[in-house]
């Protein structure tokens, strides 16, 4: 008998498989992200018996308490780990250091700082623009209207390599509410390479356990899958 991740991760995959066939796409056109949030370091010699390459998280210090030593853990598989959730200006420093990709920028304060903190470091860092396409108040993120117009004022920062948009689908709404939220940010993605003539900017980070099929179907390139994959959260 299986683990229940094994299984879980198994689920997913035909899951995956469904969704990209309904859409004429190919699974290897997806990457999972694990998301450990609320895990215990437990999760990761589970993400590594799966040879999940892509981890994330959404707080700095459990991030920092959980992965500090992700370089030795990880030396045979080496792993990407992404910042998910909002992240504040005070724990910028800490978090160019730590994540390999930041994947909500949501304000050009905070853009800026990474990108200070990045060439401190000599070092280039992936990011995504986080977009609010739902229009939920709750929710971080620039407003789809002023997505084009964000993403051009942020071009100049020269150790910032900005390669995609992410978003959340709402989180009470029907099928066609989250499919409207996916495909709008894969509208967007469109117009700002057209718009300011970026070639590589076609990273789409959308849907997660409860909807990452209605995103891949949208063109998500990156799904963040938590309890999808490790069941519920243990805090």
């Amino acid at each position: 008998m299986p683990s229940d991740y094994v299984d879980n991760y198994r689920k997913v995959l035909e899951r995956i498989a469904i969704a990209c066939q309904k859409s004429g796409r190919r699974p290897d056109e997806i990457t999972i992200i694990g998301v450990t949030k609320g895990h215990s370091t437990e999760v990761l010699s589970k993400a590594r018996a799966l040879g999940l390459t892509d981890l994330g998280e959404n707080r700095v210090q459990e991030a920092n308490n959980k992965y500090k030593l992700k370089n030795d853990f990880f030396a045979d598989n080496p792993l990407r780990l992404h910042m998910i959730g909002h992240l504040q200006s005070n724990k910028v420093k800490q978090a160019v250091q730590l994540f390999d990709t930041i994947d909500s920028i949501d304000s050009i304060e905070t853009a800026r700082l990474v990108n200070s903190r990045s060439r401190e470091l000599g070092k280039t860092i992936r990011c995504l623009i986080q977009v609010n396409t739902s229009g939920e108040v709750q929710k971080s993120g620039v407003s789809p209207e002023s997505t084009v117009d964000f993403v051009g004022q942020l071009l100049g920062l020269e150790n910032i390599n900005f390669c995609g948009l992410m978003t959340i689908g709402r989180l009470d709404g029907t099928e066609s509410h989250i499919r409207a939220c996916f495909s709008r940010l894969r509208e967007l993605s469109t117009e700002v390479s057209k718009q300011l003539k970026i070639q590589t900017f076609d990273v789409l980070s959308m849907g997660m356990s409860d909807d990452f099929d209605i995103a891949i179907e949208e063109g998500a390139t990156e799904v963040r899958l938590g309890t999808a994959i490790w069941g519920p959260r243990e805090q």
